[in-house]
């Protein structure tokens, strides 16, 4: 009887596990907007947009930005990710840290890699801080160029369509 009944308990946890859906906090990247904005579906078949946080990467139409997107979806369409924060901007945007399956850090790799800079006025991270000084040290993507104009600036100058030209204005 008690065999019996192990059996059945263990059919019936294996089942429950096999029918279990992804954890609320995950999600399948569906679309690559920019190096910094991506599209998400949820467990429910809703989509989330998710502005990368704590990183401003170039807009599409300066250097490097069609380079930063590319690198975004190599790194991460397609795939399950996992966020880290849920505040939104003013677009509406989920501001989060996008995680990979093996633990890797979608955010932290495109500083790494050359392909963001770390946006200080939204994060004091000092881990981003030396990945930027790292990958401006060794002219990783973006650094390449003598001197890289910050996206921020670029968008205050009027240069990016899709921004308010409004300085006074916040745009992560």
């Amino acid at each position: 009887m008690f065999k019996k009944y192990h059996t059945c308990l263990l059919l019936c946890l294996l089942f429950l596990w096999a029918c279990n859906p992804k954890p609320a906090n995950q999600y399948k990247v569906v679309k690559i907007k920019d190096g910094d904005t991506i599209g998400l579906l949820s467990n429910d078949n809703q989509q989330v947009t998710v502005r990368l946080a704590e990183i401003d990467c170039p807009e599409k139409s300066q250097a490097f930005g069609k380079a930063a997107k590319k690198f975004t979806s190599d790194l991460c369409f397609g795939k399950d990710v996992t966020l880290i924060g849920n505040t939104k901007d003013r677009y509406g945007r989920t501001i989060a840290l996008v995680i990979l399956p093996d633990g890797t850090n979608v955010n932290y790799q495109l500083v790494k890699n050359g392909f963001a800079w770390h946006y200080k006025a939204y994060s004091q991270s000092a881990e981003l801080a030396q990945l930027e000084q790292n990958a401006r040290k060794n002219k990783l993507g973006l650094w390449q160029d003598a001197n890289p104009t910050p996206p921020w600036e670029y968008r205050k100058e009027g240069r990016s369509s899709g921004y308010d030209n409004n300085p006074y204005k916040k745009h992560y």
